[in-house]
């Protein structure tokens, strides 16, 4: 039995039973799922998938190998059925999912994952009669759907984990383009996780540094916010830029006993942070 957790933009009830009881019927358990369904759900996947990564080491044991699965699709019409779906794996834990440069980047970036193996779901299909029954047109409907992440992507996580010869090719996990900070998660707190470490702003215990916020009008204001040590450091009812949870120590914007985000007027896709200059690196 692997723990399987399947970040996906498809959330919505109807999406969450049929992704439940797919994926129950070929592994015997039954997903958790967690929504990517806010304005950026590539940077909402990219910190949750490291993060989920993350989570598996210093166990003080070897553990149990784990299943993550990811759907994030562009739908920016580049691939005649979407964007393709590959594979790659981070010790003995399982990574499948969309090829999304965006939502890989911080594994590329942390963890090293340069490569993944790219799938074409119907060479991979064709390949799979060798080994299971399906039939031309279950082939055709598969390779066609408008929901692959329904009926293709737990297929390919099943045939890896049981050591099939799936078809695919070595690729290259792209670098993006995202220069600066973005908030990626607001947490249940509203504190906002930025995708950088506290080096990449030129954070120093004590620093002074300017944050943009949005206004309810719209206006964009700078505050200066202090960098502490931790969130108890913090003084109540004050913003404070913190070494966070996520991440390797990703940075955080918080506000104790309140929320950052409402403060800030922020949400995810939002870039309030500048990287490190000359003029304020630590």
């Amino acid at each position: 039995m692997y723990p399987i957790t399947y970040i996906t933009d498809c959330s919505d009830g109807n999406a969450r039973a049929r992704l439940s009881t797919r994926i129950g019927a070929l592994f015997g358990q039954s997903p958790t799922i967690v929504a990517a369904d806010g304005p950026d759900p590539e940077a909402f996947a990219a910190l949750t998938l490291l993060d989920c990564l993350r989570s598996t080491e210093s166990l003080g044991e070897d553990g149990r190998p784990t299943i993550t699965l990811l759907h994030i699709a562009p739908r920016d019409g580049r691939w005649p059925n979407g964007v393709p779906f590959c594979y790659f794996r981070y010790g003995d834990h399982l990574v499948a999912g969309t090829f999304n440069a965006r939502a890989l980047s911080l594994v590329r970036r942390e963890l090293g994952v340069e490569q993944v193996h790219v799938t074409d779901i119907r060479e991979a299909l064709e390949a799979a009669r060798a080994w299971a029954d399906f039939t031309v047109a279950e082939i055709q409907k598969i390779a066609a759907t408008q929901f692959r992440s329904l009926w293709y992507l737990p297929l390919l996580a099943k045939w890896i984990i049981d050591d099939r010869p799936v078809p695919s090719t070595r690729t290259a996990v792209p670098f993006t383009t995202d220069d600066e900070p973005t908030v990626s998660v607001i947490d249940n707190f509203g504190n906002c996780k930025f995708d950088c470490r506290p080096t990449d702003i030129g954070f120093a215990i004590g620093a002074v540094l300017p944050v943009a916020g949005r206004a309810a009008n719209g206006t964009i204001t700078l505050t200066d916010v202090i960098c502490y040590r931790h969130l108890t450091d913090v003084p109540r009812g004050t913003p404070g830029l913190v070494p966070g949870s996520s991440g390797s120590n990703f940075v955080e914007l918080v506000i104790r006993g309140g929320s950052a985000a409402h403060h800030f007027g922020l949400q995810p896709g939002d870039v309030p942070l500048r990287k490190a200059t000359e003029e304020y690196a630590a």
